[in-house]
C-alpha cells in the first residue's frame, strides 16, 4: 500500500495539479486553469490531432493483427503436444527481452541498406525505405511490436484453449463438423473471455506505445510515426512545458478509459461466459 501510494497515487495527483499550470522545468510557475486542455482540444496545437490519429492507427492495426496471429498460433500449438512447450518459450522470449535493445536491432535491419533490403535484393526486389517513408514507417512499427509482444497473448490464449472441455470438441467431431466450423461454433465462443482480456490489454498497450517510435524513427518522417506518448515526452522534456505535457497525459487517460468502457459494453455481443 505504501508503494502504491508513493509511486501511483501521489504522482497521479501531482500530474493533475501540474496540468493546471504553465510549469517549466526551471523558473516560476503560473496558474492557468484549464487553458492547457483548451489549447489541446481546440486545435491550437496542430500536432496533437495528428499524433492522436497516428496513435489510433497503431493501436487498431496492432491489436487486430496481434489477436489474429496469436489466435492462429495458439490453435496451431495446441495441435503439437510434443513441441508446443518449445515453441511457446520461443515466442515468449522477445517479451522478456529489453524493448530498447530489440528496437535498436530492428532499426539496423530496416535501414535502407539493412539486412531486410539486402535479403530482398537477392531476389531482384528493391526494398522500400522502411523507416524513411511515412506509410512503411508505421508498418515497421507495427511489425516490430508484433514480434516483441505476441508471446504474451499466445500464453493467455493457450491457457484458454486448455480449459476447453475435450469432450465438447469430440462431440463436435462426431457430429461431422469440419475444422472451420468447429473453430467458429465451438472454440471461438469458449475462447472469447480470453480473447476479450487480450483485446483490452493490447489496446491499452497500443495507445501507450513509446519506445518503438522513439528508437526506430524518432516520430518521423515528419510526424508520420509521432505518437501521443512520444509527443507528450517531447513537450515536457524537450520543449520545457510540463503543464501542457501533463494535460496531454490526462487526455490520453480519458481516451483509454473511454475505449476500454466501449470494449466492456461491446463484450455482451460476442463474449460468452457460459461455456
Amino acid at each position: 500500500m505504501a508503494g502504491f501510494i508513493s509511486f501511483i497515487v501521489v504522482p497521479l495527483i501531482a500530474s493533475l495539479v501540474i496540468s493546471l499550470y504553465q510549469w517549466p522545468l526551471y523558473g516560476s510557475r503560473e496558474f492557468v486553469g484549464l487553458e492547457n486542455y483548451a489549447q489541446i482540444l481546440s486545435g491550437a496545437d496542430p500536432v496533437f490531432f495528428t499524433v492522436l490519429g497516428n496513435t489510433a492507427i497503431f493501436a487498431i492495426g496492432y491489436t487486430i493483427a496481434n489477436l489474429v496471429i496469436c489466435t492462429a498460433i495458439a490453435v496451431w500449438l495446441r495441435s503439437l503436444p510434443t513441441w508446443a512447450p518449445f515453441f511457446q518459450i520461443l515466442f515468449f522470449v522477445p517479451v522478456v527481452t529489453p524493448m530498447v535493445a530489440n528496437a535498436l536491432i530492428w532499426r539496423l535491419m530496416l535501414q535502407d541498406r539493412g539486412l531486410l533490403n539486402t535479403f530482398l535484393s537477392w531476389f531482384g526486389i528493391e526494398g522500400p525505405s522502411w523507416l524513411g517513408d511515412g506509410a512503411w514507417a508505421m508498418t515497421s512499427l507495427i511489425l516490430m511490436s508484433l514480434w516483441q509482444g505476441i508471446g504474451y497473448n499466445i500464453v493467455i490464449l493457450i491457457a484458454g484453449l486448455t480449459n476447453i472441455n475435450p469432450s465438447v470438441m469430440e462431440a463436435a467431431r462426431i457430429d461431422g463438423t469440419n475444422a472451420w466450423n468447429r473453430f467458429w461454433r465451438v472454440t471461438f465462443p469458449m475462447l472469447s473471455p480470453s480473447l476479450f482480456f487480450c483485446s483490452v490489454m493490447t489496446v491499452i498497450g497500443g495507445f501507450k506505445v513509446f519506445a518503438q517510435p522513439y528508437v526506430l524513427t524518432l516520430g518521423g518522417p515528419g510526424n508520420a510515426t509521432n505518437t501521443l506518448v512520444l509527443s507528450l515526452y517531447r513537450t515536457g522534456f524537450s520543449y520545457d512545458r510540463l503543464g501542457l505535457a501533463s494535460s496531454m497525459a490526462w487526455v490520453l487517460f480519458v481516451i483509454v478509459m473511454l475505449v476500454t468502457a466501449l470494449q466492456f459494453v461491446g463484450q455482451k455481443k460476442w463474449v460468452s461466459y457460459d461455456a
